[in-house]
């Protein structure tokens, strides 16, 4: 069993979603990759641009800027796809810019009061450097934030099957 002491360092992977930072820890990243071919679904949430195959696995793709914004952003020479596992699924985020991966202190990660409020309760902490501020998002929480995620699971679960036989 690892111990973990408060002031190890954290890992995390630091991304732009307009012109504002955001970090996932890295234990939650399999992959980052440049989206190639997403295939769209009909019926889905507007925030799943589609599907993208990673490795062999089809992945739902979450687009973040309209997770954030209610809006869709065009894809640049720049946007990622940052492959997530989660407690429900793995998933592909689609981002803006994939910038740096970063080794902070937790003594730099402070916890806002702002971040109890519902809608953004996957935002656990801002990461107070010099001359920055990032927010900490936790994908497990943020997945289960998103209105019809169960449906996605489900989905997805349902073409593994198909794929499988």
């Amino acid at each position: 069993m690892k111990v973990v002491s408060y002031l190890d360092p954290v890992k995390v992977v630091i991304f732009k979603e307009k012109n504002e930072e955001y970090a996932i820890d890295v234990d939650h990243v399999i992959s980052i990759e440049k989206p190639e071919k997403i295939t769209p679904v009909p019926q889905l949430p507007n925030f799943i641009k589609g599907l993208v195959k990673v490795r062999g696995e089809l992945v739902p793709v979450v687009d973040l800027h309209h997770v954030l914004y209610g809006t869709d952003e065009a894809l640049h020479e720049m946007t990622r796809l940052i492959v997530l596992k989660t407690g429900i699924l793995k998933l592909a985020l689609l981002v803006g810019e994939a910038k740096e991966l970063m080794e902070v202190s937790t003594d730099s990660i402070k916890q806002v009061g702002l971040f109890a409020y519902q809608k953004t309760s996957y935002f656990t902490g801002v990461i107070n450097l010099d001359n920055r501020l990032i927010t900490l998002i936790d994908p497990n929480r943020m997945i289960n934030s998103l209105d019809g995620i169960r449906e996605i699971q489900a989905y997805m679960e349902e073409q593994a099957k198909i794929t499988e036989s």
